[in-house]
């Protein structure tokens, strides 16, 4: 079993071309003996964002605090505090905070990701 607090976790700076104010903290993940699933926390910054990008596995999504946006194609999808999302596989999208405060959610996605 593992147990910690999130604030054990390193934030790294999201390094992807066209991030902007996004961290990640690898809650279980690339160091966890997690068998199926990772589990990440971001922290997006007022006028931050994440690039438009796709992933050839679904992604889980709930909002912690916070308000923003999640862009794909042609669609906008208000999100805050208790708002939660699932990302098809290969599906366009981008996190933006659209708030005054920092947008933090919990993504889920397969190990194999």
């Amino acid at each position: 079993m593992i147990v910690k607090h999130y604030t054990d976790i390193a934030a790294e700076p999201v390094t992807m071309a066209g991030a902007e104010n996004v961290t990640i903290r690898w809650l279980l993940g690339k160091d966890s003996p997690a068998p199926n699933f990772w589990l990440r926390l971001f922290e997006v910054q007022p006028g931050g964002h994440s690039p438009y990008h796709t992933h050839p596995s679904e992604h889980e999504i709930f909002v912690l605090e916070g308000r923003g946006r999640i862009n794909a194609k042609g669609t906008s999808h208000a999100v805050a505090s208790g708002s939660f999302a699932l990302v098809e596989p290969s599906e366009e999208h981008q996190f933006e905070n659209t708030g005054d405060t920092p947008l933090k959610f919990l993504c889920l996605v397969p190990k194999e990701y």
